[in-house]
């Protein structure tokens, strides 16, 4: 495999292997990317929801239990 690409010139290796390859596998690359991207979405949401959750319930528990002092 390498003696055929060391008899190639530099435009094939570097500009049409690639154009093809992205050509080839562009479906595939780009879903990749889409499930990756909405997955670190979904993993922000929940974090943003669970730490809501954790400063209302603190906030609830600090108000609560000052009232209980009085």
């Amino acid at each position: 495999m390498r003696e055929i690409v060391a008899g190639m010139p530099w435009w094939v290796k570097w500009i049409a292997v690639p154009v093809i390859a992205i050509v080839v596998f562009g479906g595939l690359i780009a879903s990749v990317l889409s499930f990756v991207i909405s997955l670190l979405f979904k993993v922000l949401i929940f974090v943003v929801l669970v730490g809501g959750l954790v400063f209302v319930v603190r906030k609830f528990m600090s108000s609560s239990s000052s009232r209980g002092d009085w």
